[in-house]
């Protein structure tokens, strides 16, 4: 059982993320915008962060970078969700550090495939 971390400022989005994700053993923690989400990983160092691009404060690829030059995030797998999907979105994502992008809307399967493929469940 892992910790995930959901970066997400829309309550929607978040809703549906948490249904998605209430059949997995995992226990989820939400920020709801780019500086909550650095502050929240760091008291909580979760196994999986799924986080959305446009956010107030600062942006999911702002954050990326944020956590990546941070050692104690060096190697936890960061998924950007977002309605961003242009190719050059999904690029950037991955230079900014993500391990993977997932495309808004998503199907439910799709979220829970990237989940099983970082945590195992």
């Amino acid at each position: 059982m892992g910790r995930i971390l959901i970066i997400e400022d829309s309550l929607v989005e978040i809703e549906i993320m948490k249904r998605v994700l209430q059949s997995t053993p995992h226990t989820l923690a939400i920020a709801k915008d780019g500086e909550d989400g650095i502050e929240k990983a760091r008291a909580i160092k979760p196994q999986l962060i799924l986080m959305d691009v446009v956010m107030p404060k600062k942006n999911g690829f702002q954050v990326c970078r944020e956590l990546r030059n941070d050692p104690r995030f060096k190697n936890t797998p960061i998924i950007l969700v977002s309605s961003k999907d242009k190719d050059f979105d999904k690029v950037w994502g991955k230079q900014q550090g993500a391990s993977d992008y997932l495309v808004k809307p998503y199907n439910p399967e799709d979220l829970l495939a990237i989940v099983k493929k970082y945590l195992g469940a």
